[in-house]
């Protein structure tokens, strides 16, 4: 929980990626116990309101936050005519590992446990640099995912405590979560959000994703064992 009378501290912040540069929004409360790096999906960004709400939740549990893009503002523009960067899981996954190169070097974050928070495609992307970072991940959330297009060898490796949550109504994203849960080895949970379509948007079903997620992270970046069954698939 935050310290009593201090608010999260907010910056904008310039990740170095290759060539390019993403632009991110970092929020960390006082007394920070982890890092959760959002990895948005296709067609979205850091100014998802669907993401900023679980990060509010996030910080309100009393971790660390970093909403940033995935894209350039010109990689964007091509994306929204062409689409060939949001399915590009290489390219997202390498900008996502170079974020987390940088939140580790960061004074005020290193010592930080790192988790992460994917979306849609994000999820693959996050699935994958967990398996390449090992224990440098702590714990991985998927929401609405398509964990499946990271592959089977990606999801074998992971070592992060990991959580998929997917919408009971998201019909076809179920069953392709049901089949990556199965490839994962580690310590996994996969929800099942009764009613829920893709974007969580029915009353309530987004505030129950930012509930399981902040539980799940934070039992694990603060080095806690989750009170709920490991290995179980929740309906």
């Amino acid at each position: 929980m935050n310290t009593l009378g201090q608010a999260p501290v907010s910056r904008e912040v310039r990740i170095p990626s290759g060539d390019a540069r993403l632009y991110g929004d970092l929020t960390r409360p006082a007394d920070a116990v982890g890092l959760v790096l959002f990895v948005h999906g296709s067609g979205s960004g850091r100014h998802s309101a669907r993401n900023r709400l679980v990060a509010r939740k996030l910080q309100q549990a009393g971790m660390a936050t970093l909403l940033f893009d995935l894209l350039t503002a010109q990689e964007e523009q091509i994306d929204l005519h062409t689409r060939e960067h949001r399915f590009d899981i290489a390219l997202l996954t390498g900008r996502l590992q170079d974020a987390t190169t940088w939140a580790m070097a960061q004074p005020e974050l290193q010592h930080l446990p790192i988790g992460y928070f994917g979306a849609s495609t994000g999820s693959a992307a996050a699935i994958i640099a967990a398996a390449r970072l090992g224990k440098q991940i702590a714990a991985v959330v998927s929401r609405g995912g398509r964990p499946d297009l990271a592959g089977p060898v990606a999801l074998a490796a992971v070592t992060a405590p990991t959580l998929l949550i997917v919408g009971g109504a998201d019909h076809g994203v179920v069953e392709l979560n049901e089949q990556s849960f199965a490839h994962l080895s580690c310590d996994k949970r996969l929800v099942i959000v009764q009613g829920a379509t893709h974007l969580f948007e029915e009353k309530g079903a987004l505030e129950e994703v930012a509930e399981l997620a902040a539980s799940w992270l934070k039992a694990h970046l603060a080095g806690q064992k989750p009170s709920s069954p490991t290995q179980d698939k929740t309906d």
